[in-house]
């Protein structure tokens, strides 16, 4: 049977002119139980919407919980916004219930002067908390991770366990709980069992009996981040215990810090690709972004490019006299250099992908090179035949077409090496090898495959030797 259900209507799509109608009827009972029944990151969504004066009175009208976590998923311009427009003691609630790794990533990227009064808001336990999770080095385990989790002792029963285990989840505890994982009286980290195992478990039965040990999946704090989205993936985690050097348990990460931290780096890399100004991932949303957003975004990159591309141009003037003497050469520049520039387009993106997910790595770097060239070759001869044909049957002229032809044999064959050891230099000198990839790419071929055509042209054409 055919599904003939529809996509819901998007929740904004009737909150916006609602609750604009509500405010200004100043009905404050009505927007408080309009809200009640919008779920926070509906109302995230649409904040942008809102006018600057709207969104501090509906925030002052949400409940405390849903306050929070409205506040934790709003974009940080948003945030200032609203903790520029509360009393200190508003701010110390909404900053004491948030999340401590959301807490951390907030101060991250406040001033020091704002830093500096909120440490003055916020209780001391929380206070300390943030110093050491804005200590941890960025783009680290350590960075991602959240000091909220809950362990157990191996003497505990599964009885205890789940008693335990309910009394942490009575207080303001915020993140989803996926494992619980089990200590020594030195809080080192010794076992993991999952929420599943323990609930289904007999009540008398020692956790030590049904515990299992955490070495493949605990996470040294110092590692790097990209490794332990792999390893998340590798062992299809919801969650995974974050240790110093002393194996000591001092966080963990949650999946959905994973899949956050993935969506920014696969959109960073699209930015970079297309030669954009990444802003750490953040995403260039049409709904809030202004013509100088786009602008700052782009043209620094551009004008880069446009630098660098200033050398086709040197490269035409020095052959003009060849250009002059042949203009049918001409015809075959646009078909040639595109072509070279896909290819290498083609290559680089495999690459950055290989890297990023770890197939490319240096155990096996030589293989792909020689994987890489190999292909090169019989694609540059298969586009060289077409190229060939079509030159010859264009101009009738079987020279010109072995010019043409041979060209993008050597055009394919640089612009694939150029996509396979642009992002390999890129890693190798520690930038991202995104950075080096599409547009720089297709400039290196623009210029030497001109060099290339006109050089071949000179040796066998005889009137421009």
């Amino acid at each position: 049977m055919k599904n003939t259900t529809r996509k819901p209507l998007s929740v904004f799509s009737l909150f916006i002119p609602e609750v604009k109608e509500l405010l200004e009827r100043k009905d404050f009972i009505g927007i408080r139980n309009l809200t009640k029944t919008i779920n926070s990151m509906d109302l995230a969504e649409g904040w942008g919407k809102l006018e600057p004066t709207s969104k501090i009175i509906i925030f002052k009208l949400l409940s405390a919980k849903k306050s929070v976590e409205l506040f934790e998923n709003l974009p940080f311009e948003e945030q200032t916004h609203i903790l520029n427009n509360l009393d200190n003691q508003e701010v110390a609630q909404v900053i004491n219930s948030m999340a401590p790794d959301e807490r951390a990533d907030l101060f991250k990227e406040l001033p020091p002067k704002a830093i500096r009064k909120l440490f003055l808001l916020i209780n001391k336990e929380h206070a300390t908390n943030v110093r050491e999770l804005i200590d941890f080095k960025e783009d680290t385990a350590g960075s991602l991770m959240t000091t909220e989790f809950v362990k157990l002792k191996k003497e505990m029963t599964a009885k205890q366990a789940i008693l335990h285990i309910q009394g942490n989840l009575r207080t303001n505890y915020r993140e989803n709980v996926y494992s619980v994982f089990i200590t020594d009286e030195n809080s080192r980290l010794i076992g993991v069992i999952s929420l599943q195992d323990l609930v289904k478990a007999p009540p008398d039965i020692a956790i030590k009996e049904i515990m299992t040990r955490a070495e493949l999946i605990k996470i040294d704090a110092d590692t790097d981040a990209n490794d332990v989205s792999l390893l998340f993936k590798k062992y299809d985690l919801f969650d995974a215990p974050v240790v110093d050097k002393e194996n000591t348990l001092i966080g963990i990460i949650t999946v959905d810090d994973i899949v956050e931290r993935i969506e920014k780096e696969a959109t960073k890399e699209f930015y970079e690709i297309g030669k954009m100004s990444p802003e750490n991932g953040e995403i260039i949303s049409y709904n809030q972004a202004s013509t100088f957003d786009l602008i700052k975004r782009r043209c620094g990159w551009l004008i880069m490019l446009l630098v660098f591309d200033f050398l086709t141009g040197t490269v035409l003037k020095n052959f003009e006299a060849t250009l002059s003497s042949i203009v049918a050469l001409a015809f075959f520049i646009p078909m040639l250099l595109d072509t070279g520039g896909n290819a290498g387009a083609q290559t680089s993106i495999t690459i950055i992908r290989g890297l990023a997910t770890g197939d490319v790595n240096i155990k096996n770097v030589m293989r792909v090179i020689r994987l890489e060239f190999k292909a090169a070759f019989f694609m540059g001869l298969i586009v060289g035949v077409v190229a060939f044909g079509r030159a010859f049957l264009l101009q009738k002229d079987f020279t010109l077409a072995i010019v043409v032809g041979l060209t993008m044999v050597l055009i394919a064959i640089l612009a694939i090496s150029t996509g396979v050891f642009l992002p390999l230099f890129s890693k190798k000198i520690g930038l991202d090898p995104a950075v080096l990839a599409g547009p720089i790419t297709t400039s290196v071929v623009d210029v030497g495959g001109l060099i290339i055509y006109f050089k071949i042209a000179q040796m066998l054409i005889p009137g421009l030797r």
